[in-house]
């Protein structure tokens, strides 16, 4: 049945209608102020007292990660190689299918309560490679009802022969508005020049998604084994192709981003991640007079994306020693462009309260305090709802997902059987010890 939002406030970082409403099924069919709606027999929805805005992306986040959620192991890392010895690479290898479900189940649910409704993943399992994109998938996609762009984190650390074919064949399975595959490497310091040659030879013109120069020391990895930086070493195996997201790059050099740019790929940021790992922070500034699109990521830190806009907000203010340089309109830019790009690899439309857009929306309470208009209201939004965010309700293509805060009974009832499958695993980590 078509639905009507009827007296609400309309925003989608570009557009503040107050007193509108919005007219969806699958997409948004019609929007407008209030007087100018007709009832032709809608499911009405009252939306007073509440804001509606399109459904945020997470432009890159490792699902796995849920199950590293108050896990107790010896952890003494000096640097960022020994962040993943002693924690990431010690978990993922471990994740059998079972696991893969259960965490995409618990960080897609945790993500929708928060707002997300696409998720682009870099996944790892290193137990079962093979068919766990589409147990991710399910978990994500098809149980909790994200959109999702999947990948799986080829590595010299696991059979590479099998990673390939995960990626291959879940990108040439899946090709929806709902579910697309992008081709997973995890970073250069753990794939060799024999491993990209074998990609090459499978990829095609699919485009990757990669870590680059996360920390300094993968940088150096490059320029000592290869003699080259990251970014060249890439295009020289004929692996940066249109679309391609470069996460991280906190240490590359301006001729890489050059590279970037001429190569029509994109930079995914981290910067709650970044920081808890001390890697530095992405200089933002130098990735936007470049001209390279930059989409804003979490990278599996949390389940939310209005903490890392605080974050990116609040960052480039303390790396700049200034509020100037680094302001709302450009965050806003980043959130857009991050909606963009999950449009232009699911080939749909996505991020904007628009006729023809998909009805992926959010209504979220709130009640301003002080005058709202056009120019104002994404300062609205950041200073008086990114804080304590957490929509009533969140449709995904037109379908309810979240009612009153929660999710249908099933999938809640699911989430709770995850503790079964992680106490599984922290079992196996503990005799790991």
């Amino acid at each position: 049945m078509i639905k009507a939002i009827i007296h609400t406030t309309l925003y989608d970082f570009e557009t503040w209608i107050q007193d509108a409403y919005i007219i969806f099924d699958e997409e948004i069919l019609e929007i407008g102020p209030m007087s100018a709606f007709i009832d032709r027999g809608y499911k009405i929805i009252d939306g007073i007292d509440q804001w509606v805005l399109p459904g945020l992306v997470c432009g890159h986040t490792h699902l796995y990660s849920a199950f590293a959620r108050g896990l107790m192991m010896p952890y003494h890392p000096k640097n960022f190689q020994e962040i993943l010895d002693q924690l990431w690479w010690k978990l993922d290898r471990e994740l059998d299918q079972d696991m893969v479900y259960y965490s995409g189940l618990v960080l897609g649910l945790d993500f929708l309560k928060n707002g997300v409704t696409t998720v682009i993943d870099h996944h790892a399992s290193g137990q079962d490679i093979r068919g766990s994109l589409k147990t991710l998938s399910k978990a994500v996609s098809k149980d909790v009802g994200l959109r999702g762009i999947y990948a799986f984190e080829t590595s010299d650390r696991f059979d590479v022969s099998t990673c390939i074919n995960e990626n291959m064949n879940f990108m040439k399975s899946h090709q929806t508005d709902f579910m697309r595959g992008l081709f997973g490497l995890h970073a250069s310091s753990s794939l060799s020049d024999r491993t990209l040659k074998k990609v090459k030879h499978k990829l095609g013109d699919y485009p990757i998604h990669i870590h680059v120069a996360e920390s300094v020391m993968d940088e150096e990895d490059s320029q000592v084994n290869y003699q080259k930086p990251i970014i060249h070493r890439l295009v020289d195996h004929g692996l940066l192709h249109p679309k391609s997201i470069i996460a991280h790059a906190i240490h590359i050099s301006d001729a890489e981003l050059d590279l970037i740019k001429e190569h029509q790929s994109v930079i995914a940021v981290n910067i709650t991640s970044n920081m808890n790992n001390g890697v530095g922070l992405p200089p933002i500034h130098r990735f936007m007079l470049k001209g390279v699109p930059v989409i804003l990521g979490n990278d599996g830190i949390s389940s939310a994306m209005t903490t890392e806009y605080l974050q990116a907000y609040y960052a480039m203010h303390h790396q700049d020693q200034s509020p100037n340089p680094f302001q709302l309109t450009d965050l806003k830019r980043m959130i857009q462009e991050t909606s963009s790009y999950a449009s232009s690899i699911l080939e749909t439309k996505l991020g904007r309260l628009q006729k023809g857009y998909q009805a992926d929306l959010l209504m979220v309470p709130y009640i301003p305090p002080t005058p709202v208009n056009q120019d104002n209201a994404f300062g609205h939004l950041f200073f008086g709802m990114f804080h304590s965010f957490k929509p009533k309700h969140v449709w995904i293509k037109g379908q309810q997902k979240i009612k009153d805060y929660q999710a249908k009974k099933s999938i809640e009832d699911k989430y709770r059987q995850a503790q079964q499958s992680s106490a599984r695993l922290w079992d196996i980590l503990s005799k790991d010890v």
